[in-house]
């Protein structure tokens, strides 16, 4: 039997982040019949050129887009940054556009952050641009991050963590 591939995705490039921090947490949530990864390539993004996306676009992108293509579902959890989506992440995204590899796939947003209600708002717009399937009850927005972790990055905060169960368990649901 094929197992089911959750592809997880961090808006932050710093590995002890937040972000991180709660994909390691949902990861632990995952039933062993579930195969669920965090990307770890962002960093390696180059510049998003149009001039370069075509039959043959840089090979981290290539690889993006290969695990995309075979992921049954995918996460993304991002903090805001400037009022916006981070820099990174939303370069990562605009080579999505042309390569359809987000398609119908269902997605779960999740965005972590101080306030995060901008970097929400815009990346739901984003995932429609390029046709992702947001699973309506599979998206949340954490305010104040930082106060409901603890120092090692786990939830400490009883409402949050029930919130990021049922988020998971509706992408489950899905898949």
């Amino acid at each position: 039997m094929h197992k089911k591939n959750i592809f997880a995705i961090s808006g932050s490039l710093r590995w002890g982040s937040s972000n991180h921090a709660i994909l390691q947490a949902l990861s632990k949530m995952c039933p062993t019949d579930i195969n669920y990864s965090i990307y770890n390539g962002l960093s390696e993004i180059p510049a998003f050129d149009p001039g370069l996306d075509d039959d043959n676009p840089p090979p981290a992108i290539l690889s993006l887009r290969k695990q995309l293509a075979d992921a049954d579902g995918i996460i993304l959890c991002t903090p805001e940054y400037a009022y916006g989506v981070p820099g990174a992440l939303k370069n990562a995204l605009d080579w999505m556009v042309s390569s359809a590899s987000f398609s119908g796939k269902p997605t779960s947003l999740i965005t972590a952050s101080t306030g995060g209600e901008n970097a929400h708002k815009a990346l739901i717009k984003i995932l429609g641009a390029i046709d992702a399937n947001l699973l309506k009850n599979a998206t949340l927005l954490v305010s104040f991050i930082r106060s409901k972790m603890d120092a090692d990055g786990n939830i400490i905060d009883a409402e949050t963590a029930q919130k990021l169960q049922s988020v998971f368990n509706a992408l489950l649901r899905s898949l």
